[in-house]
């Protein structure tokens, strides 16, 4: 797949997401191997007179690794990728595969060990807070057979989410930002889902084509305690190689006290992985107007227009709540009529009903206004 598409993207990501300065060190971490993509970062990272690194990786190998993984193994390598790490200024982690469940026989052991030495060592305790960063997918076949699209077709849906103005998107935003960091209480109704949270004092960040791409949601995290009643998500949602399906979950007091999916046992031995898997990190609202359905993928599916998700697990520094844990598990909530509709109140007042923003002052965000 060679097109001028392909070298609009990485100007985007070197230019717009990294904001590659001249002399900038950019690691370009590639699991599979999309040679014309990461040939064009490196290409366009040069231009802007950066020092780009790629560091190529693959599912498979991957998950043969994991299968025997020992925690003296796994903190010596991520060590050896924590000292790469801290060097760099920025960070681009390009993810494909042919499929999505490569890890699905992976013991939830290993899947352990990997999370507590290089997902912390290198990710969260180097490449989030300290890099400019982004995460991306890029289109393969398996892709377009979850998204249930033709190849061409999904290509075409790729590009046009993924090369959005996301500098329109960026100032559209802005409304929603200034509302939610006045807001103390949130409520959410829907079909199996009511919930009531606080996301007093802790900020609002946007999210538009900095850090993932593609790119469009706004979030904070409700403060640890405050969430109490129902929630009943309508998207599969993967999770170490397992799709989840008809997740429910009952809060009392910030806590899940009752979890039920398609798989009871499994998705409460992740809710058991540590003390703050069972409480939430993240609340966020989608608003990219070309992705309107789920195809298992979270980079996408987070960003659903219409859509909200709220995560157990770990928190984000810069909307920080406490909570940390070796999860962050981000489910999905679509509101628009086809998929059973849905309100978002703040302090009382309704500011979403089924997908559209109903305040003047909002309706930038609703998708006619952003394509």
């Amino acid at each position: 797949m060679k097109d001028s598409r392909i070298q609009t993207l990485a100007a985007n990501l070197i230019n717009y997401s990294c904001q590659i300065q001249p002399g900038e060190k950019v690691l370009i971490e590639n699991f599979g191997l999309q040679r014309e993509l990461v040939t064009a970062l490196v290409d366009e990272a040069y231009k802007a007179g950066g020092w780009p690194y790629v560091l190529l990786k693959d599912h498979r190998v991957d998950r043969s690794l994991l299968m025997g993984a020992q925690e003296g193994q796994y903190d010596l390598m991520a060590d050896f990728e924590a000292n790469v790490m801290q060097e760099m200024d920025a960070y681009i982690g390009l993810r494909a595969g042919d499929n999505i469940n490569e890890q699905a026989d992976v013991p939830s052991e290993k899947v352990k060990i990997h999370g507590n030495t290089i997902g912390k060592k290198v990710h969260r305790d180097i490449r989030v807070p300290k890099t400019k960063w982004v995460v991306l997918r890029y289109p393969t076949s398996s892709m377009a057979q979850l998204a249930k699209m033709s190849t061409d077709a999904f290509e075409d849906f790729y590009f046009d989410v993924c090369n959005l103005d996301y500098s329109k998107m960026d100032a559209a935003m802005e409304p929603l930002v200034s509302l939610m960091n006045r807001t103390d209480k949130v409520q959410l109704k829907g079909p199996g889902t009511d919930l009531t949270f606080s996301i007093k004092d802790i900020p609002a960040i946007k999210c538009a084509g900095r850090l993932n791409i593609p790119d469009g949601e706004v979030y904070t995290a409700p403060v640890r305690d405050s969430v109490n009643g129902v929630i009943s998500y309508n998207t599969p949602s993967p999770y170490n190689g397992f799709t989840f399906e008809n997740v429910k979950l009952r809060f009392e007091n910030g806590k899940i006290i009752d979890a039920h999916a398609n798989d009871v046992t499994r998705i409460n031995e992740i809710f058991d992985t540590d003390e703050g898997a069972r409480f939430v990190g993240e609340f966020a609202i989608g608003v990219n107007p070309h992705i309107l359905h789920p195809m298992q993928d979270i980079l996408f599916d987070e960003k659903i227009d219409g859509s909200f998700h709220f995560t157990p697990g770990e928190c984000y520094e810069e909307a920080y709540n406490g909570n940390h844990s070796n999860i962050h598990w981000d489910i999905v909530n679509i509101q628009r009529p086809e998929y059973g509709g849905g309100e978002i109140w703040f302090d009382d007042v309704l500011v979403r009903k089924d997908g559209r923003f109903i305040l003047p002052e909002l309706e930038g965000l609703n998708p006619e206004n952003l394509k």
